[in-house]
């Protein structure tokens, strides 16, 4: 479950930066999560490095890669001026990241926190983002799945709708629902019963099997949970809402059914290389509990 809500944080992910001081510290912070900067000792600056910055060096691909992104928005090219400006523009970013962690913002600022967390979870997934099993892998990985892939049947459901649009209508429509699923389980005809008990409803259910994604949209989350619930035939108990009392009646479904593995080839890698970053993560998120200081209350 941490695992999960963990990776749901991940893909919701609006906004990544975060202005820090009054600048793009946020970035920085994300940068320094990630490992593109590294701490060393004074003296010359070592192989691979552009700047140090109080013993933290920028490193020439940052620095590099920098300069193609400007690139690509400069068609006329990038000179020594642009070039002097990024570098520059990463020291000042630097040294605002060290500011904000001398002031203890990355444990302060929820959204910084939530930054951090989130690039440590992109370095330890992205190498399973890009994994490409065999087809054997994965057609052994479908027929395991076979109900996560399955779609849901379709349904044909009649509904009948008791109005109660204060409190004290409430008693008396509940009483209306009770008496048309009575006679519906009876056997009477829904339009007959929805005309002597119910109301007209501004959108009736389709008149014939529908995907229930679609019959969401006419009936509500509570109303379709119920209608989900029985078999054809089925009648519901009175359903509350917030506009009444709802009774559906299931006409016919059909089974859920399983697409073939060359029609859903995309989702079924998509789905292969998201659990396995999800066991790579929590064997991580192991890893880390173990070899840490817990303290529980």
């Amino acid at each position: 479950m941490v695992v999960a809500d963990l990776r749901r944080e991940r893909v919701m992910r609006i906004d990544r930066g975060v202005v820090l001081l009054g600048v793009g510290a946020g970035v920085g912070i994300v940068v320094a999560a990630a490992g593109l900067v590294e701490s060393r000792a004074s003296g010359a600056l070592p192989a691979g490095a552009v700047a140090r910055v109080n013993g933290v060096v920028v490193r020439a691909d940052d620095y590099e890669r920098s300069v193609r992104a400007l690139e690509r928005d400069r068609p006329d090219g990038v000179g020594d001026t642009e070039r002097r400006h990024v570098l520059d523009r990463m020291i000042d970013e630097e040294l605002l990241v060290q500011r904000a962690l001398d002031l203890g913002l990355a444990r302060q600022d929820a959204r910084v926190r939530r930054d951090l967390v989130a690039s440590v979870i992109d370095s330890v997934v992205a190498e399973h983002d890009d994994v490409k099993p065999s087809d054997a892998e994965l057609e052994a990985f479908y027929e395991r799945e076979r109900e996560f892939f399955s779609r849901p049947g379709r349904l044909w459901v009649r509904e009948i709708w008791c109005r109660a649009d204060t409190p004290a209508d409430a008693p008396a429509a509940e009483e209306r629902a009770r008496r048309a699923a009575a006679r519906l389980r009876a056997g009477e005809g829904s339009i007959v019963v929805r005309d002597a008990l119910g109301d007209r409803e501004l959108a009736a259910p389709p008149d014939g099997l529908v995907p229930p994604a679609k019959l969401l949209d006419y009936l509500g989350p509570t109303v379709l949970r119920a209608a989900l619930a029985l078999e054809a035939g089925g009648v519901s108990e009175p359903v509350r809402s917030a506009t009444g009392y709802h009774v559906v009646q299931v006409v016919e479904r059909e089974a859920s059914w399983l697409p073939p593995r060359a029609e859903v080839g995309e989702e079924v890698l998509a789905e292969y290389r998201r659990r396995n970053g999800d066991r790579a993560l929590r064997a991580y998120l192991d890893e880390l509990r173990a070899r840490s200081e817990i303290v529980l209350r």
